[in-house]
C-alpha cells in the first residue's frame, strides 16, 4: 500500500448546517469550497403498494439539479447516493415503508457527487436514523501529468484525464461505493482508494466537530 501524508491531502473549506428545513424529518446543507447542496430525509412514512418491500424500507433518492430538469448524470448520482445509503442504513427496522431523500444542487464547483455523499449523511444523522456506520465522499482527479488531486473545483475537473468519487465507512475505511470517469491505470486507482481513504478522517472529523458544536449551544 502506498504510504499517504497528510500534507498529500488537501480540501477546500468545509461547511455544514443541519435542521435547516422544517418539513422534513432531517436536512442538511453542506459545503465544499463554491460546491453547495441541500439535502431534506423524509419517512419512515407510508409507502405505495408497487412500491412495498415486506422485510425493508423502500430508500428513494432524488437529485434536483441547480436550473433545469434532472437528466442522465442526476439519475447516476442519485444511484450513487442510493447503494451507498442503502449499504449503512438498517432499513430493516422500518419494513414496508418509505424513506425519501431529496438532493437540491445549490451551486456546482467541482466535487459534486461527494458533496451530495456529505450532505445525504448529516441529513440522516439529522433524521435520527439508525444506521450501521457513518460514510463520506471523497473525489480524486487526475491530472495530465499524473498528480492526483483530492475536491477538485470544476476547472480542475475539465482539465483532468481521470475523475473517481468514492464513499467510505466510518468504521473500517472501507470503499462502499465507487464512480469513475475516464482512464487511468490499475495502480492509479489503488492510489485513489489509499488517499481517499485517508481524506476520509478529515470529513468523519468534521462530521464529529460539526455535531459536537449543535449540542454544545443546545446545552
Amino acid at each position: 500500500m502506498m504510504e499517504v501524508s497528510p500534507s498529500t491531502v488537501s480540501f477546500r473549506e468545509f461547511g455544514c448546517e443541519q435542521t435547516l428545513l422544517s418539513r422534513p424529518d432531517g436536512s442538511a446543507s453542506f459545503v465544499q469550497g463554491d460546491t453547495s447542496v441541500m439535502a431534506g430525509v423524509y419517512g419512515p412514512a407510508e409507502v405505495k403498494v408497487s412500491k412495498e418491500i415486506y422485510d425493508r424500507a423502500t430508500l428513494e433518492v432524488l437529485v434536483h439539479p441547480k436550473v433545469g430538469l434532472p437528466g442522465v448524470r442526476e439519475r447516476s448520482q442519485e444511484q450513487c447516493v442510493r447503494e451507498t445509503c442503502e449499504a449503512s442504513l438498517l432499513l430493516s427496522l422500518h419494513p414496508r415503508s418509505s424513506l425519501t431523500l431529496i438532493l437540491q444542487v445549490l451551486h456546482d464547483d467541482g466535487s459534486l457527487l461527494s458533496c451530495c455523499l456529505n450532505a445525504a449523511c448529516m441529513a440522516l444523522m439529522d433524521a435520527g436514523l439508525s444506521m450501521s456506520c457513518l460514510f463520506c465522499g471523497v473525489t480524486c482527479a487526475i491530472s495530465t501529468d499524473g498528480e492526483i488531486i483530492t475536491d477538485p473545483t470544476a476547472a480542475q475537473e475539465k482539465e483532468s484525464r481521470a475523475l473517481m468519487t468514492f464513499a467510505i465507512d466510518s468504521k473500517e475505511r472501507r470503499v462502499m461505493m465507487s464512480s469513475t470517469k475516464g482512464s487511468f491505470s490499475v495502480h492509479e486507482l489503488q492510489q485513489c482508494i489509499t488517499v481517499s481513504q485517508k481524506a476520509s478522517e478529515k470529513i468523519f472529523q468534521f462530521y464529529r466537530d460539526s455535531v459536537r458544536r449543535r449540542y454544545s449551544k443546545n446545552l
